[in-house]
């Protein structure tokens, strides 16, 4: 989901038998949508859950908006049994001026791609992460790990959430790619920096990491949304090109 007009970026990624998986990345993302949009239109709309002194209050915004995202699939999984254990990762940006501020849960992720480099700007909260940062696993056993799809938070799934959330500097000419694990559990980081150091328009490049992500065996839909700041983002111009879902 984009909605420049906010400066919203949003990916979730949905889990759960049936179609429960579906049913709350949709939530996810329109909850979230939702409440952004009623604090641009109220200020003070009272934020949910606590506010984090460290960061901007776009940024606890941010928070708000996934915890009330989390709030409406907790209740929607426990009122309907088909839907029961249902939950989604998400990760979802907020641009203000030249701050963007980054709120995730789960292994969705947000690459900045900038000078020809390519930066993870979140870390996946999954069991495989946990090992690598604790040393007891390297990154290769990790991509071969039967453990490797196992979350360790998730929207929905409890009453109550807890949101990474950061902030970094942004500047024209850079380009982010919000995406759910599809994409990065076949594809490695360098071969999506050589898709977004080519020459291609960035549909085209949403495609080609698409594709490179069926063709690396991808059993897992795959969510994909570049989006590129132009020159223009003194005027605070976003460019949102593309986002695709594929079986």
């Amino acid at each position: 989901m984009a909605d420049p007009s906010l400066g919203l970026y949003v990916v979730c990624d949905g889990m759960g038998g049936g179609n429960a998986g579906e049913i709350a990345s949709a939530l996810g993302v329109e909850a979230i949508h939702a409440h952004l949009t009623e604090a641009a239109k109220n200020p003070d709309l009272p934020l949910i859950g606590p506010c984090d002194a460290t960061v901007s209050a776009p940024a606890n915004r941010l928070a708000s908006a996934i915890r009330a995202a989390n709030d409406v699939i907790h209740r929607e999984s426990w009122s309907r049994p088909e839907y029961a254990g249902m939950g989604t990762t998400v990760v979802a940006a907020l641009l203000r001026e030249d701050v963007l501020a980054i709120a995730h849960v789960g292994d969705s992720r947000l690459y900045l791609f900038r000078n020809g480099t390519i930066q993870a700007l979140t870390t996946d909260h999954s069991w495989v992460a946990e090992q690598i940062l604790k040393g007891f696993m390297t990154e290769e056993e990790a991509e071969r790990s039967p453990r490797r799809n196992i979350v360790t938070r998730a929207l929905g799934v409890e009453s109550s959430i807890d949101v990474e959330l950061t902030e970094v500097p942004v500047k024209s000419g850079d380009v982010l790619l919000l995406c759910s694990d599809g994409l990065t559990r076949g594809v490695r980081p360098t071969d999506i920096l050589h898709v977004l150091s080519g020459p291609e328009d960035l549909s085209t490049m949403s495609e080609r990491l698409i594709a490179m992500a069926n063709e690396a065996g991808g059993d897992d839909n795959t969510t994909v949304l570049v989006v590129a700041l132009r020159d223009e983002f003194q005027a605070g111009m976003w460019e949102r090109l593309k986002r695709r879902f594929v079986a």
